[in-house]
């Protein structure tokens, strides 16, 4: 079976879940046999480490600048070279060859780096000096971290295959740039699609690429799978983005079958996108559940060593529910006093959520990362006693899994895919603050709940596997493509 598969994150080049699960499911569907062309857009002039072989184009230069160039002029003009990177393809990566296409990827899926002179777990009032600062030198230009913070390790270089905390910048910005950078990777998908014909499926992750799916799958005359882990509706509740809806609907209707990542998010394509249920197909994603190596980290002075942790971690923007977060911290703190609340991210509602901290009197008790990625993320999570995850609307929430991987009880939204798979969960309604605050604080408060929670989950996680996802989408490619079963 061999599959064009088409995505617009893999790490280094990450967001958010996307990235996560692209890489999860690449690596397993691999070991089932299946041979997969992974067509990556990547800023030519990126300085990027991965753990995988790219083929990487190198564009001709003309008298007008990468940006301004038309998608025929590049499709005309780049040939390809073989780029050597530091950590090179393993034997779970053997079924999978990389393309990466020069769409001129926007500062979203550039490598992130911390910005300088962080301070770790700050409270309101220097964070949001932070966040200012942040957000200028963005505008700017990427900055880099010149000092490690402290009780952390410097290691802004290590690749991202697990959940991130989001650096301000890094949410996705929905503008001409992008939009641009769609129709550059749709063309020159096309463009790659006249060299090489041995395909039999085509597969979509996501609104980015479906112009490219679509138009690769009418090419090559293939079945197009596109693979649903967001929507417009999750990303901004009611108020869409109406362009970015009408790609959606139009890649949906092209598909020849939909992989959703939990049945709430095919419910929403069925009702949202006019999409047949027959024509969607769940498929949860899944963790590594390899052994996880211990991280020792002293705690920053902002946190006593008797205090208890409660972590939120994720973008800060109105699909992850941060606001509600803050507002169950303030009912926690009416019961019990030896808690700190870590909200690790960023996104375009820190500012808000950094004030309305401090506009309860809590801005000692309410701590702010920032953007973590690597061991930092893994710290973290070892340090939490209760992991919350609030969210409006989400897909799936794979960040859950890894809490429970780290050992943490988890407390989720009523509306995410994984309440829907893992049981040993606490489940709430997002909205109602006063049912995350009792959660939080039976979790804190009884050591035999947390206990069973930790020991059960653990044992569901078990079951929820990439290799699972792998075989699931390996059985829909046969269906599609019978004669390629044994190809």
């Amino acid at each position: 079976m061999r599959v064009l598969m088409l995505g617009w994150e893999f790490p280094p080049f990450i967001s958010g879940g996307l990235g996560t699960a692209c890489h999860g499911l690449t690596k397993a569907l691999g070991k089932c046999g299946v041979d997969i062309t992974f067509v990556l857009p990547k800023a030519i002039d990126s300085e990027l480490t991965s753990h995988v072989n790219l083929l990487a184009p190198q564009t001709t230069p003309t008298g007008n600048p990468p940006g301004k160039r038309s998608a025929e002029e590049v499709a005309a003009t780049f040939t390809y070279e073989q780029l050597a990177y530091d950590e090179p393809s393993t034997e779970d990566f053997s079924h999978v060859t990389f393309q990466a296409i020069p769409a001129k990827v926007p500062a979203p899926y550039q490598q992130s780096k911390p910005a300088a002179s962080s301070s770790f777990f700050a409270p309101p009032t220097e964070m949001a000096k932070q966040y200012d600062q942040r957000h200028t030198s963005h505008k700017a230009g990427p900055a880099i971290r010149t000092s490690p913070r402290p009780g952390f390790s410097s290691d802004q270089a290590t690749p991202t295959s697990h959940p991130v905390a989001h650096e301000p910048g890094s949410e996705v910005e929905y503008d001409g740039d992008l939009y641009a950078a769609a129709k550059r990777y749709a063309a020159l998908t096309l463009d790659l699609c006249r060299n090489n014909h041995d395909f039999d499926v085509v597969h979509a992750h996501d609104w980015l690429t479906f112009p490219a799916g679509i138009a690769a799958s009418q090419a090559l005359s293939l079945p197009l799978v596109v693979h649903i882990h967001s929507t417009e509706f999750d990303r901004a509740g009611d108020n869409i983005n109406q362009a970015i809806y009408a790609i959606e609907k139009q890649g949906l209707h092209a598909a020849t079958a939909i992989i959703a990542v939990s049945h709430l998010t095919k419910s929403i394509v069925c009702n949202r996108y006019d999409i047949p249920p027959e024509k969607v197909h769940v498929v949860y994603n899944g963790i590594d559940n390899g052994v996880i190596t211990p991280i020792q980290a002293a705690r920053p002075r902002t946190i006593d060593r008797n205090d208890k942790i409660a972590l939120f971690l994720g973008r800060i923007t109105h699909q992850k529910g941060p606001e509600y977060f803050v507002e169950a911290a303030k009912k926690v703190l009416e019961k019990i006093d030896n808690i700190k609340f870590i909200m690790a991210g960023s996104g375009d509602k820190t500012r808000e959520v950094i004030e309305l901290a401090a506009k309860h009197g809590i801005g000692n008790k309410v701590l702010f990362t920032g953007f973590l990625r690597g061991n930092d993320v893994q710290r973290v999570f070892q340090m939490a006693d209760v992991y919350v995850m609030p969210s409006v609307s989400e897909p799936f929430g794979i960040a859950a899994l890894e809490a429970i991987r780290q050992d943490v009880p988890v407390i989720v939204s009523k509306t995410s895919g994984v309440a829907e798979v893992v049981r040993h969960a606490l489940k709430v309604d997002f909205w109602d603050t006063h049912a995350i605050a009792d959660r939080i604080v039976n979790v804190l408060t009884r050591p035999p709940l947390a206990a069973e929670l930790r020991k059960h989950a653990d044992l569901e996680l078990r079951k929820l596997t990439w290799d699972g996802a792998a075989i699931k989408t390996t059985e829909l490619y046969t269906q599609l493509t019978p004669t390629a079963l044994h190809s």
